[in-house]
């Protein structure tokens, strides 16, 4: 099958798995896609995809992860820098140590060098499959906020440590100094990179729309687009990680989009594109992951004959392995800076036994790590073929296939026995930003001395009556915090003189002008809640929204509005 064709049916497949995932609520989506993806490749005239990780990795990996960086609450991120790089970095070093050693005793027949190949291989998380298999369940929302962290990441790291194994395995020569080196160069680099990338990508993009206004949004949210892909390869081409220069790309993107507060359309559309391009390239991974089981599973426990359950054995035995490391170093190395965190008021749930073990579950393993083994090379540099490469490809896939489905079933099963907090932190501190932006747009109302001494004293009333009106509405919703009450829009109805009707028009015209200004108020206040560092981005996004889709509908409004003062206008000049 050409790859055009390839790549059409793997979207279109996502796209309808998606949609059976609604009816089938019990199966996370990602196991869905992974079986129908099985399914698909499995006859021997199936569906076959020859997978090119170093193509995998530049197509899929950097925009999922810059919508992640781009996403993440960076508040929640930085206050919770300390347990994140110690799951990021600090696990994935654990980790390779002692699944290195334990892989080598099991298996004797993996040098100790592509044990710990494997090791770093499996070491780090999947953001894609977390947030997919997480989403939901009811995951208190500083726990998933260390996640995510975590998962963007120890890539970077667990890539890195596979690099050095691999050389380590092609010249049996290694060095900590160099690695060390190596590390702190790949990994800082690549946020430099990145961060370069996106507030490079800000400042045009403010240059730009300062002289066009929003008359440039879709060629904007192209260029969006196309910058994780932009970052990955500047990153790649410096040697240093593109991942970690995708993510950082997104972040700084994300900053330098708190100051565009006015630009309706293309928040409006970069917020659809990033949604359809998630969904896509989510189902695709998925999928590409699930075309690949029949290759390596099928053909590897085939070959096996009789043993085929001891290779599962294995596949076991690591993953519980994998599991229990990460439980230990969650109560060994980063529970005391849980609960620092909780003390200073960062971490709303309290780290208990019940949450720890919900955190060891949702370690799971995704298309990074296939892709990492599938990465590794056919030969050595004598010409012999890679020890155990086989045998590495096959435990890494089985690995993440067994973190997928143990995650898919036991974290809701956990989760039911971690006590909810009654009120999460987000929702307060969203009812006392649209307070302070409701409080904000009465403020606003009032006509200043000057401009009502040059309006007509009935003019005057006119504006103070729509004033009331309106503020009245605004207080409605602060008493009731929780209710979005629609305000009502005045009917023009031809039921007096030609002058009553144009004067009822022209007060509803400047009503809705009045709210589409107040609309403009409380945005501008919300964007400087998030400033003050009062909410976080998920409840500026959720807020602005509400906002710009208000402002969509009355601006629709006021242009029939106009439009209909005008007609009256000029039938009355006519007579």
């Amino acid at each position: 099958m050409h790859t055009v064709e390839t790549v059409l049916l793997v979207l279109m497949i996502g796209a309808v798995t998606g949609i059976i995932a609604r009816y089938i609520r019990a199966i996370p989506l990602p196991l869905i896609q992974i079986m129908l993806g099985a399914a698909l490749s499995w006859p021997q005239k199936g569906l076959h995809i020859d997978f090119d990780p170093g193509l995998f990795m530049l197509l899929f990996i950097p925009p999922l992860l810059f919508a992640d960086g781009w996403r993440i609450p960076k508040r929640e991120f930085f206050a919770l820098y300390r347990p994140i790089l110690r799951l990021a970095f600090g696990l994935v070093l654990f980790t390779v140590i002692g699944m290195g050693y334990l892989i080598h005793w099991m298996i004797p027949e993996i040098p100790l060098t592509v044990a710990f190949a494997l090791a770093a291989v499996i070491s780090p998380t999947d953001a894609v499959a977390v947030s997919a298999i997480t989403r939901n369940l009811g995951m208190p929302a500083h726990t998933m906020h260390v996640l995510e962290g975590e998962s963007l990441l120890n890539d970077a790291s667990g890539l890195v440590a596979l690099k050095f194994a691999i050389a380590a395995t092609l010249t049996g020569l290694f060095s900590w100094t160099e690695v060390t080196q190596e590390f702190l160069w790949i990994a800082l680099g690549g946020l430099a990179v990145g961060a370069a990338v996106g507030w490079g990508f800000s400042y045009l993009r403010d240059t730009v729309t300062r002289r066009l206004g929003d008359v440039a949004a879709t060629q904007m949210v192209l260029l969006l687009v196309l910058l994780p892909f932009a970052a990955y390869l500047l990153g790649e081409k410096f040697g240093v990680s593109g991942i970690l220069a995708a993510v950082a790309a997104g972040v700084a993107t994300n900053f330098g989009d708190l100051n565009r507060a006015d630009y309706i359309s293309e928040r409006m559309q970069t917020a659809g594109t990033w949604a359809m391009v998630e969904s896509a390239f989510n189902g695709a991974i998925f999928l590409l992951l699930g075309l690949q089981l029949p290759s390596i599973i099928g053909v590897t426990l085939r070959d096996a004959g009789h043993d085929w359950w001891i290779l599962v054995g294995y596949v076991a035995i690591i993953s519980i392995a994998l599991l229990a490391l990460r439980w230990i170093w969650l109560m060994l190395g980063v529970s005391r800076s849980l609960h620092k965190a909780h003390q200073a008021g960062k971490l709303v749930k309290k780290p208990d036994l019940w949450l720890n073990l919900a955190t060891t579950l949702a370690g799971i393993r995704g298309a990074v790590t296939l892709a990492g083994a599938l990465s590794v090379p056919l030969l050595l540099n004598n010409g012999q073929p890679f020890p155990a490469r086989d045998m590495l490809i096959f435990l890494a896939t089985g690995t993440i296939l067994f973190t997928l489905v143990i995650g898919s079933i036991g974290l809701p099963l956990v989760l039911r026995r971690v006590q909810a907090v009654s009120e999460p932190e987000s929702v307060r501190e969203e009812r006392q930003a649209r307070i302070a932006a409701c409080r904000a747009a009465i403020n606003s109302l009032a006509m200043s001395d000057e401009d009502a001494a040059q309006q007509p004293t009935e003019w005057q009333a006119q504006q103070h009556e729509i004033e009331g009106r309106i503020a009245r509405e605004y207080r409605s919703r602060i008493d009731l915090l929780d209710e979005e009450r629609t305000p009502e829009s005045a009917e023009m109805q031809d039921l007096a003189t030609p002058d009553a009707v144009q004067e009822r028009r022209l007060r509803y015209v400047a009503e809705l002008e009045m709210r589409l200004n107040c609309i403009k108020v409380e945005r501008h206040t919300i964007y400087a809640e998030r400033h003050n560092n009062r909410i976080n981005d998920e409840s500026l996004r959720s807020l602005v929204q509400e906002l710009d889709l208000s402002e969509i509908t009355l601006r629709k409004r006021l242009e029939v509005a106009r439009r209909a003062a005008a007609k009256q206008a000029a039938k009355l000049e006519g007579h």
